[in-house]
């Protein structure tokens, strides 16, 4: 078993926490107050540290006619509390710049975060700012406003990227019923309409201690950053409520489905998904290491294929691990003059060839090489880490981080020739076509 697989059985008694368990260097605890799950990684090498609270809430929990209230709501959160606010100077991002943070948040399918980079000894300024405004977020109808017109003129700048626009509509073409199919920025016309009462109802559902999850890293004294947890978030009650499941479940797909999108443009893009299976099984594993060999480098496979004969400017591939099924997809982008239906066939003729005659141990090896890499430059200080450990913690398993590379290196040519027969198959497959459209 490899080392960072080993789970600690033993950690640390601090008053008012339940040690979980610690693997990889990550130390686990549940706040006994309201459930929140802490979870610390010190790293003494710089006097640096971030704190980052991740809600287990994204574009995935929004209903039909209520897209884009997480992003939405990300927005607002920095509008401030009563405490926390610009009118009083004492906003968010005043009061951490002020020491010197780095401050931001993002949203995705299947969570939210917000965090600060900063030095050590602010840590209790970052730990008091989370705290107040997991609950006293104001959410006033001309914040709301003034976002909405921020988030419309975002949407307008994104309407002008082909890639884009091509990307949300091969999601929304693939899904039929699960939120997948909605763009983490909502629909329009749910943006425009979207109101502080609605808003605050999200929030209210979903912004609670026992549906996040507090991540520490970096410089800090474990037991002192425990007790700021406990002193600013223990006074928070647990959700008075159950948090609602995404019961929606994505029927099987029965056949091959097609989308078009024309607009301005110079040259065209063919992207072709398939059905992936959920983040945390082990068959997403295989389908990293293939989107590896395909596209990662000029020896990977699609590179020559379609790169390397003039075909293409451009192809990447990727597996986009989530917490339900998601997809798997490639994108080429057509060099001048070629066709989109002769790069299509190119593309779906190998990966064919991976299903039917397999991959070799070198591919493999390579790509498990290129895979410790891109960890390792990903995991360079304590912000890296948490951008890393905040996508673990959104598939249902912070410990996916830890034991990541050791489930990378089980993977063998025979997982990579399974998992292709398994999902790259026609019943599965969404292909869709940006067509330029030039004046």
């Amino acid at each position: 078993m490899a080392v960072s697989e080993v789970a600690q059985k033993t950690g640390r008694q601090v008053e008012g926490f339940t040690f979980e368990e610690a693997v990889g260097g990550i130390e686990a605890y549940r706040l006994d107050a309201n459930d929140l799950q802490v979870l610390l990684m010190p790293q003494n090498v710089v006097p640096v540290v971030t704190f980052m609270v991740t809600y287990h809430v994204g574009s995935r929990n929004e209903p039909t006619g209520l897209t884009g209230a997480t992003h939405m709501l990300e927005h607002l959160m920095f509008k401030g509390t009563e405490r926390f606010n610009k009118a009083r100077g004492t906003s968010v991002f005043q009061v951490l710049q002020r020491v010197g943070a780095q401050v931001n948040a993002t949203t995705w399918l299947d969570r939210t975060n917000y965090y600060a980079l900063l030095p050590r000894e602010h840590l209790a300024l970052a730990v008091e700012i989370e705290a107040d405004r997991m609950r006293g977020a104001l959410i006033r109808p001309e914040d709301v406003e003034a976002e909405r017109t921020v988030i419309l003129n975002e949407m307008d700048r994104g309407e002008n990227d082909p890639l884009r626009n091509l990307y949300h509509a091969v999601w929304s073409v693939a899904f039929v019923a699960h939120p997948y199919r909605h763009p983490t920025i909502g629909w329009r016309s749910d943006v425009e309409n979207m109101t502080a009462e609605a808003l605050r109802h999200f929030y209210d559902t979903y912004y609670w201690p026992d549906n996040a999850t507090v991540s520490i890293i970096g410089d800090f004294e474990p037991e002192a950053a425990l007790a700021l947890v406990r002193e600013h978030f223990g006074r928070i009650p647990r959700a008075p409520h159950p948090i609602p499941p995404v019961w929606t479940r994505e029927p099987v797909q029965r056949g091959e489905r097609r989308v078009t999108v024309r607009q301005a443009g110079q040259l065209g893009l063919v992207m072709v998904a398939f059905k992936a299976p959920a983040g945390l099984e082990v068959d997403a594993d295989a389908l990293d290491v293939l989107v590896t060999l395909l596209s990662h480098g000029r020896n990977s496979r699609l590179y020559r294929r379609l790169t390397d004969t003039g075909l293409t400017t451009m192809v990447v591939a990727a597996n986009e691990r989530h917490r339900d099924p998601g997809l798997f997809y490639v994108v080429a982008r057509l060099a001048p003059g070629k066709t989109h239906a002769e790069v299509e066939a190119v593309l779906l003729e190998e990966l064919d060839r991976v299903a039917r005659d397999g991959v070799t141990e070198e591919e493999v090896a390579r790509a498990r090489e290129q895979l410790t890499a891109l960890e390792a430059y990903g995991r360079d200080g304590p912000f890296a880490i948490a951008a890393q450990l905040n996508e673990a913690i959104a598939l249902g398993d912070w410990k996916l981080y830890a034991t990541y590379l050791d489930r990378i290196g089980r993977v063998t040519p025979d997982d990579v020739q399974r998992v292709a027969q398994t999902y790259l198959v026609e019943t599965a497959r969404t292909v869709g076509w940006y067509i330029p459209q030039n004046p």
